[in-house]
């Protein structure tokens, strides 16, 4: 399987949709494959810059940006001795291909940052994981305050704007509610808010370390925790990493299950979202109603497994729960009343005026922000962006997507919208799938009750991409020679989406800020990891 999931090396991407004829080589893979870590191209510097830059300057993006020792890497004869390699995989969602590339750094590199915005986050993670040092970037501010020679948790500088009406409102990291850490600092004139810092990384778990030499008996029970509401997605990439460096297919009826597990999982959420914007503008109706249709959804996912959020379920190679007939009956039905009961609470929201007079024009991020940012899912398409992982970069063996939603304002109403039409969509497409469970009786879904840790092969590289409900997971899992994990890197939605929040708030009331931060609704553990 891993050799017809890539192309060869490939110079003239302008021919694979989206990338710029006449750029450096690099390599093409398809969404949830695998390649010989060696056939990554190494270029020099140069070459490797030329190639990032102007791809995503004629619609390429990054989606993963991270670095190695230059020992799990055959020296290259192009240029020299390296202590680290960066390593940057590229995503078009034209041609539906991912790219990579890489290229030999000893403690610094010129920062992409200041023409490439997309990079900012990336490039600190690198420094401060790594040392390595990206010249000219802005500021290397923590992004998980590590704690190896790094800050304390939450030492960091702040962004200070100076004047006579000038005054700073600083919210967390402990908040009021049960909810993880954040802080939140406000550079305001009277209640406009001028510019709006957000320090996380304050509970970082190091999950990405846990991961390394890999993988584990509990390997799987992490991966359901890298981001609580979003199992289904995080676990879905890490298994079909492990199934593409297992050189293995996934079971064509696990690939259902799972479909239907992160719908259920994208249902939820969104209904629940759908409450809180609700809640936050005092209209109670639609709060209490969504809160318990979201519960609805939870317990349809423990229907099929006998855990709410979906634990439990997916492992390599498939799923550990069938749907049995008299199953697919029962969630057929559930479905079609709680679909209709989340519409009806949407609507009596939709069709008050006060609802739509407060939710416009509130919070709005341009197009070309959201392009620039890298920025992912719900805010994405918000803002105009058609971005999908579903549509653009689908994994194999799944049936045709739900319908891609758009707005375009990207402001609170937009993401608001964006939410309601994506439950309807994906009702439409949940009963499609239940249908087709009926259509068939394979059984061929169900592994072994405790299934064996996958043989990896050694030194490749594997990528997959999975449009959870908050937007897209990219998980890249890189093996040794003895084949076990060098490597792991985990990119949530969030990681993306952050910098889009604070720029939703500039020139914004201050007391703006709870919806705003609601429309997004991102996650702080996705992040810290």
């Amino acid at each position: 399987m891993a050799s017809s999931m890539y192309l060869d090396n490939v110079s003239q991407q302008g021919q694979a949709g989206g990338f710029p004829s006449g750029t450096p080589d690099s390599l093409q893979l398809l969404n949830g494959g695998a390649v010989p870590l060696q056939a990554v191209p190494q270029l020099s510097f140069s070459h490797f810059s030329h190639w990032l830059v102007n791809t995503v300057r004629n619609g390429g993006r990054v989606i993963s940006f991270f670095a190695l020792p230059a020992s799990c890497f055959t020296p290259s004869e192009k240029d020299g001795e390296h202590t680290h390699r960066l390593i940057a995989i590229l995503a078009s969602d034209t041609s539906g291909k991912l790219h990579a590339a890489t290229a030999g750094v000893s403690g610094r590199y010129t920062s992409f940052a200041k023409h490439t915005p997309q990079m900012h986050l990336f490039e600190r993670e690198i420094y401060e994981k790594h040392g390595i040092t990206p010249e000219g970037h802005p500021w290397l501010k923590p992004v998980r305050f590590e704690k190896t020679g790094g800050p304390e948790i939450g030492d960091t500088d702040f962004f200070h704007i100076y004047g006579d009406d000038i005054h700073e409102v600083s919210v967390g990291p402990i908040h009021a509610g049960v909810i993880e850490c954040g802080h939140f600092r406000f550079q305001c004139l009277g209640e406009k808010v001028l510019h709006l810092e957000i320090s996380l990384g304050y509970h970082h778990r190091g999950m990405e370390s846990l991961l390394r030499n890999g993988p584990y008996p509990r390997t799987l029970a992490l991966m359901e925790t890298i981001a609580g509401d979003s199992t289904i997605a995080h676990t879905w990439a890490y298994c079909t990493n492990m199934e593409a460096l297992a050189d293995a297919a996934p079971s064509p009826r696990g690939q259902l299950v799972r479909a239907l597990a992160l719908e259920l999982e994208r249902l939820a959420n969104h209904t629940g979202d759908m409450g809180a914007l609700a809640g936050d503008i005092g209209f109670l109706p639609t709060l209490s109603y969504c809160g318990r249709l979201r519960g609805d959804w939870l317990n349809m996912s423990a229907m099929i497994c006998g855990s709410r959020f979906g634990r439990g379920l997916l492992v390599p190679g498939g799923v550990l729960h069938d749907l049995n007939h008299s199953l697919v009956l029962r969630l057929k039905e559930r479905m079609t009343l709680t679909g209709k009961d989340v519409m009806g609470a949407l609507k009596l929201m939709w069709d008050s005026s006060s609802v739509a007079a407060r939710l416009s024009a509130v919070g709005s991020v341009s197009v070309e922000t959201a392009l620039r940012l890298g920025m992912v899912g719900v805010a994405a398409r918000a803002s105009g962006l058609k971005r999908d992982a579903r549509h653009s970069l689908p994994l194999p063996d799944l049936p045709t997507p739900p319908d891609l939603c758009v707005a375009s304002a990207g402001d609170v109403y937009s993401r608001a919208k964006v939410r309601h039409d994506e439950i309807a969509a994906s009702v439409a497409f949940c009963q499609r799938l239940l249908t087709d469970f009926l259509d068939e009786d394979g059984e061929d879904a169900v592994c072994a009750e405790s299934p064996a840790i996958p043989t990896l092969m050694p030194e490749y590289l594997a990528v997959s991409l999975v449009e959870g409900w908050r937007g897209e997971v990219c998980h890249v899992g890189i093996t040794d020679d003895s084949g076990r994990l060098a490597a792991y890197t985990i990119a949530d939605p969030s990681f993306h989406n952050w910098m889009g929040l604070a720029m939703a708030l500039r020139g914004q009331q201050i007391s703006d800020f709870p919806l705003c931060n609601k429309s997004f609704n991102l996650s702080y553990c996705g992040h810290d990891l």
